[in-house]
């Protein structure tokens, strides 16, 4: 396998949150303005410390919530990744639109930040509440604008389906409601139950099977009619806004990982940060390191590959471990192009129509 070079894409995670949301199990605490000043202290030294590539072509601000920092917290951080994105292309921060002010607005953009991914999940006030999110559609509207009225037009929206009481009408609803922002790109994210959140720790239920397949048929079926095309499974894009970021995971190429719940992939090397706050304060370097063999990773970039519409590229494939997908998946390939699930075409390998609802079903074969 040749040796590939420095990551060009970097992940940020921002830990800190205004509020916890029922469903979510990332990385996170409530913010206080002590706390956040100490891990900027700590995000300062592992970045210094870390040997990054100048030429890094994306940059993604994840969390938690990036912008619920104060604004001068935010000038900080912002000022911290300014020597590495000489090069970026693309430049995303998550947004929640609770904690947005105009002056956040004018230093995202100041600093370099082209892209903004925003968190509506749901137009519905009541499944709001449920989910412990305390803005409404038309605050997710006003985002929009104040976005557009600095020039930061690149706008994402995520969405959530298969909510605790949600109906087919209302996603519908939500939809519509999105899809009227006519922004750049939409992600729908079908609820999952994590053990360690809200929802799990109460007994929360999402939707059964089938509404929750129902709903996705709907998704995948309408959003092409307003010019949003599906690129991966859960997520669409209009023409040449497809995200170039989450397109470093799914190509399974190089990245890296910086703050506490961050996780990264260097070489071989797959690595999480502490979760913790506290263990990361205590020694911003460390991480827990996971070294993959030749075997997972051929099948971990099969894996991520796959959840791409169009497919893996072979020639890329060959070229990176040495050895054809036909080779390195021999007496596999061929049961599942009996099935009517892979195929090949020119140059891709790919989840036929078939294949792609049952994805999960196709790598448990493969693996």
């Amino acid at each position: 396998m040749i040796r590939r070079n420095k990551p060009q894409a970097l992940y940020l995670h921002v830990p800190f949150c205004a509020s916890v949301c029922s469903y979510c199990d990332f990385a996170r605490t409530v913010y206080t303005k002590d706390n956040t000043d100490a891990w900027l202290n700590a995000a300062e030294t592992e970045l210094h410390q870390k040997e990054i590539n100048p030429d890094l072509k994306t940059i993604y601000l994840g969390g938690g919530t990036p912008v619920c920092l104060s604004e001068e917290q935010l000038e900080r951080l912002l000022t911290l990744i300014d020597p590495y994105r000489s090069s970026v292309k693309e430049y995303t921060c998550e947004i929640n639109p609770e904690v947005m002010t105009e002056t956040k607005v004018r230093l995202l953009k100041d600093h370099g930040v082209n892209r903004v991914s925003i968190g509506f999940q749901t137009h519905d006030p009541a499944l709001l509440k449920k989910l412990g999110r305390r803005h409404t559609a038309e605050d997710v509207f006003e985002t929009v604008k104040l976005f557009r009225k600095y020039g930061i037009d690149n706008i994402s929206l995520d969405l959530m389906y298969s909510l605790p009481g949600q109906t087919m009408d209302s996603l519908q609803q939500s939809v519509e409601t999105a899809v009227r922002m006519d922004v750049t790109h939409l992600s729908l994210y079908s609820l999952t139950i994590e053990e360690n959140s809200v929802f799990g720790k109460t007994g929360v239920s999402n939707l059964d099977e089938e509404t929750e397949a129902d709903m996705y048929e709907w998704i995948c079926q309408t959003l092409p009619q307003y010019g949003y095309e599906q690129y991966e499974i859960s997520n669409f894009a209009k023409d040449g806004k497809q995200s170039m970021h989450n397109r470093v995971y799914w190509e399974y190429e190089d990245f890296y990982g910086i703050s506490c719940g961050a996780s990264g992939k260097e070489g071989n090397v797959r690595y999480d940060k502490p979760r913790r706050l506290k263990d990361y304060l205590n020694d911003p370097m460390q991480r827990e390191e996971t070294v993959l063999s030749k075997e997972d990773e051929r099948f971990e970039a099969v894996m991520m590959n796959l959840r791409l519409k169009e497919g893996m590229s072979r020639s890329r494939f060959e070229k990176r471990f040495g050895l054809s997908f036909e080779e390195a998946f021999r007496n596999k390939y061929e049961p599942l192009a009996a099935k009517g699930w892979l195929e090949i075409r020119d140059d891709l390998i790919r989840c036929t129509s078939e294949g792609y609802e049952v994805l999960n079903s196709v790598l448990s074969e493969l693996l």
